[in-house]
């Protein structure tokens, strides 16, 4: 688990690190250039509509590991969002919340318990 988390550390702060410069060099304006690619029908585009696919897998799968809970579906858009410096981060504290536990990292503490039973 310490392996893992060393790489949850390292993704957050990589990918922190690189958006802040992208941002204070080229502003803010990700969406159009997220979308424009996307409407040219080219490579980056289509890269684009694979990730924003994995964006919301990750948003759906934060929002189910809380048994669609208020919490969840209040979590699930943020990691749509914030992608993997949302996820890094969301991960890391869960790590620590479930004391190392892969199967209530990945389950959710209730199904891993109905797992153990």
């Amino acid at each position: 688990m310490t392996g893992f988390r060393i790489l949850l550390a390292a993704i957050f702060v990589a990918i922190v690190g690189y958006t802040l410069p992208v941002a204070a060099h080229h502003g803010l304006g990700l969406v159009p250039l997220f979308f424009g690619a996307i409407g040219e029908m080219t490579w980056q585009g289509q890269f684009n509509v694979d990730f924003a696919c994995f964006l919301i897998l990750s948003g759906l799968w934060v929002a189910w590991r809380h048994n669609f809970s208020p919490l969840g579906l209040a979590l699930a858009p943020i990691a749509s969002l914030g992608g993997a410096t949302f996820l890094s981060a969301y991960l890391l504290i869960v790590s620590f919340q479930v004391r190392g536990d892969i199967a209530a990292l990945l389950l959710g503490s209730r199904r891993a318990a109905a797992l153990s039973r």
